[in-house]
């Protein structure tokens, strides 16, 4: 690889680099990777390999992005090829006034709000209103979590080239750029006990652990990375249920936790029923409606993705327990599908509260602190 330069930025008379729309310019056909190359992938693994010849990392709890620029052009691009540059404003300024004149990166965007990370800050950036996303790239802004490099300044395309050499290369880059608030390096172990024992300090800020062949080239939309996802459980109160579609046995539980003040709260869902269990589950259920089910925040509120069948639901008394294994927590809910693991008759439903809920820590403490070799 070719020596970092240093060289300067086009700047106005103000001395700032003039402010410009961003999108896939002309400028970027220069790179030897071009916009709209996939993202490498990761494969879903039980547990991490334990031979050797393996680079563990953190999977970070934020939107993939490969970041382009050439000269003043920058993209930023997500994991399905869509542009993210007008949702991160703050993002493309940042990597437009950095010291290096041409790159293509691989990382992670995040957003710390009250020291954590943030999945909900992230998703309020895809709005319609250029106005809205200005606003909250100044109040929140995000931060660029870099873990691989797929070209350099005037050097080649990188795709070919072994994970190690490509990390340098990358460590190489960020000592080149100096200190950038909004650019951090992800930390990386060849340890997988270490690796292993992240994911019990990470909590909420790491969504599991990747692992990546030393010797292995950058294989662009292929998955060839393993992952390990960061399970946790909590045991929910069953505060109602909604029937299959076209159907008169039960589809899905919904789930509840209890604030310090008694109320019950929705707070997501467990849909993996055996469906030999069905016909009984759906017979002990009935017996159990009775309004209102949540006394807190309930389901079927507005959202953009319910239809008029996913927002009825039977509203139960409080007396089942079941403990379910989830992997993310977005505002005082679980933000995919859990797992239910088991009924827990031993388990009173107030003692279900919402305090179970890992809580994200901060995302620097997780670079510097948490995470460290």
């Amino acid at each position: 690889m070719g020596r970092l330069s240093e060289t300067k930025n086009s700047k106005g008379k103000n001395g700032k680099v003039p402010a410009r729309r961003t999108t896939k310019g002309v400028g970027l056909a220069v790179l030897p990777v071009l916009p709209g190359t996939p993202p490498m992938e990761a494969k879903l693994v039980e547990t991490l390999p334990a031979e050797s010849g393996w680079q563990f990392e953190p999977k970070w709890d934020g939107f993939r992005c490969l970041a382009y620029r050439a000269g003043p052009d920058v993209e930023l691009q997500s994991k399905s090829g869509k542009s993210l540059a007008r949702y991160f404003p703050e993002m493309v300024a940042a990597l437009r006034n950095l010291p290096v004149q041409r790159f293509v990166l691989d990382g992670e965007l995040v957003i710390s709000v009250g020291g954590a990370l943030s999945f909900d800050a992230l998703q309020a950036r895809l709005h319609p209103a250029e106005s809205r996303i200005r606003k909250l790239a100044l109040e929140t802004p995000a931060m660029f979590i870099l873990f691989d490099c797929l070209a350099v300044e005037n050097g080649p395309s990188l795709l070919q080239v072994p994970l190690v050499r490509r990390r340098s290369i990358l460590e190489k880059f960020i000592i080149a750029i100096g200190d950038q608030p909004a650019l951090r390096l992800t930390p990386f172990t060849r340890d997988a006990e270490l690796a292993r024992r992240w994911l019990d300090k990470a909590h909420g800020s790491l969504d599991g652990i990747v692992a990546k062949r030393v010797d292995g080239p950058y294989a662009a939309g292929e998955r060839a990375m393993l992952k390990v996802k960061l399970l946790r459980s909590a045991d929910c109160v069953v505060g109602g249920f909604r029937y299959e579609s076209d159907s008169k046995l039960v589809g899905s539980l919904l789930l509840g936790l209890y604030d310090a003040a008694g109320k019950l709260h929705h707070v997501g869902f467990t849909s993996t029923i055996r469906d030999a269990e069905r016909v009984a589950l759906t017979a002990r259920l009935k017996k159990l409606i009775a309004p209102p089910g949540f006394t807190g925040d309930a389901p079927g509120g507005p959202s953009r993705w319910s239809t008029e069948r996913s927002a009825e639901w039977q509203p139960l008394k409080p007396k089942l327990v079941v403990e379910v294994s989830y992997d993310q927590v977005t505002g005082d809910r679980f933000r995919h599908g859990t797992r239910l693991l088991r009924w827990r008759p031993d388990k009173k439903p107030a003692q279900c509260t919402c305090d179970q809920l890992q809580r994200e820590i901060s995302p620097a403490k997780l670079v510097t602190d948490v995470i460290s070799r």
